[in-house]
């Protein structure tokens, strides 16, 4: 298990400690593993550095569109980009 800090601008880091926004999304330039704790540290763009606060969040799923991209055309991927979900509790379980 590693730690892994990324600094977060201040809109986002707070849609993840509200309770708001359960994922995360980055450019794959970093190894990362589930059960790694990703360390957020809040960015103040406008002053250009960090406010101070913080959150540990435990990395629980990861998913990389470059394996993804073999279930689409290409083309609408590239014309409509991909949408990344987080999904919650089950709300009306039909099995």
């Amino acid at each position: 298990m590693r730690t892994i800090n990324k600094k977060i601008i201040k809109k986002y880091f707070e849609l993840i400690a509200s309770g708001e926004n359960s994922f995360e999304v980055r450019i794959n330039a970093f190894e990362c593993d589930v059960g790694d704790l990703l360390v957020l540290r809040e960015w103040d763009s406008e002053n250009k550095q960090y406010t101070g606060r913080s959150l540990k969040k435990e990395i629980t799923y990861i998913s990389t569109t470059k394996n993804q991209v073999e279930h689409w055309p290409k083309q609408d991927i590239e014309d409509k980009g991909l949408l990344i979900m987080s999904l919650g509790n089950i709300v009306k379980k039909d099995l």
